[in-house]
């Protein structure tokens, strides 16, 4: 049987769409090593770097820029274990139309003697012009763009691109075939008389996102969430502070809660249950938790002061039980006493690697941690 093939483009879906003729341009997208080693490791396509790289050797973009940093996103993808079996290159401008600039099949004119299976064959790129590519050359298409973008796929293309993502892991699932490895994701908005609240949540991402509910303290506690637990978590909260931060911090836990029971899905393959113990200073800090479907909160933690700056330390637990309640978690939270920053920040870090514990998903297993059969 021939062998399939994966076109991959470069800037916009390896690297970051500039001009990249320096090293400080080379600005690699979130989870390219990830997914695109995995694509290699299967063996199941030739990989192939298709690339537009506009005037190389004009004044504008001398050959002598290129050529040094090309070189370097090529060794570091080859240390990561990415190796392209072929490159091909193109350097005209737009208006000189040339025949083997994307979406011309000109540089790719040794692929179409009938000894590919082009059929089943992939161009990831980040352009239409590189859906018109796959079009043009008798193969399917992964646009690398928000989900979003989809409804501004022209109609002639809609059966050449299989999959419009703006994750690399997706990408790699989707191709693979291998689903229970797909990043687990959400998006949730909530919207009441009271807050407004837009969060985005990974699972399988490196720690990365904002967050901005206009009460400095909580921010810098949701941040321990976000870095400790390597979840990306981008959210945005608007809420009657000129009231309290009640409603904010409960509706904040609502909806963080409501990711998570989202982007954990069956609860296929992880761990389930997480626990830590995190000393910050003189504080010992202790989180269990286990998401089994089933709320249920313990918490036993004497912070002394009613307010830590402006933050009242009540809050604390309702922000907590709000997401123990919304995530359909038991959530077990214990801290000896000492000084009351150090009590609070020290759980929020010692809850979040217990979720990061919890949420592991081992690759091999698509088995339910559950002797019930069921969560």
């Amino acid at each position: 049987m021939h062998k399939k093939i994966l076109f991959v483009d470069r800037d916009g879906v390896i690297v970051v769409e500039d001009q990249v003729d320096t090293f400080e341009k080379i600005r690699y997208i979130p989870g390219v090593f990830g997914g695109l080693k995995r694509l290699v490791d299967s063996n199941r396509f030739h990989i192939v770097l298709v690339s537009n790289q506009d005037g190389v050797g004009t004044p504008s973009f001398p050959l002598e820029d290129f050529e040094p940093v090309h070189d370097r996103i090529i060794e570091t993808l080859r240390g990561e274990g990415i190796i392209f079996d072929e490159e091909h290159i193109d350097f005209s401008l737009p208006a000189d139309d040339c025949p083997g600039r994307k979406p011309g099949t000109g540089m790719l004119s040794s692929y179409l003697d009938g000894s590919w299976n082009l059929e089943h064959s992939v161009v990831i790129g980040d352009r239409l012009t590189d859906v018109e590519l796959a079009k043009n050359i008798g193969c399917k298409a992964v646009w690398l763009a928000p989900k979003s973008d989809e409804a501004k796929l022209p109609g002639d293309l809609r059966d050449t691109c299989i999959l419009v993502s703006d994750r690399w892991g997706e990408i790699a699932s989707f191709l693979l075939d291998e689903p229970h490895l797909a990043p687990r994701t959400a998006e949730v908005t909530r919207t009441t008389r009271e807050t407004t609240i837009t969060l985005s949540l990974s699972l399988d991402g490196g720690g990365l996102g904002k967050i901005h509910t206009r009460i400095p303290f909580f921010d810098h506690m949701l941040d321990q969430i976000r870095r400790h637990s390597g979840c990306d978590l981008s959210l945005h909260a608007d809420g009657d502070l000129m009231i309290d931060e009640h409603h904010t911090v409960e509706d904040v836990g609502i909806a963080l809660g409501e990711a998570f029971r989202i982007a954990l899905g069956e609860k296929r393959g992880i761990n389930r249950y997480g626990f830590e113990v995190l000393t910050m200073d003189e504080v010992k800090a202790e989180v269990a938790l286990d998401f089994s479907n089933r709320p249920a909160f313990v918490y036993d933690v004497p912070i002394a002061r009613e307010y830590i700056g402006t933050f009242p330390t009540e809050m604390v637990e309702h922000f907590f039980k709000s997401f123990s309640d919304s995530a359909r978690c038991n959530l077990h939270m214990k801290v000896s006493t000492g000084n009351a920053h150090h009590q609070v920040e020290g759980l929020f870090k010692a809850f979040a690697r217990a979720v990061r514990q919890a949420i592991h998903r081992n690759p091999y297993s698509d088995e339910l941690p559950s002797t019930k059969g069921v969560l």
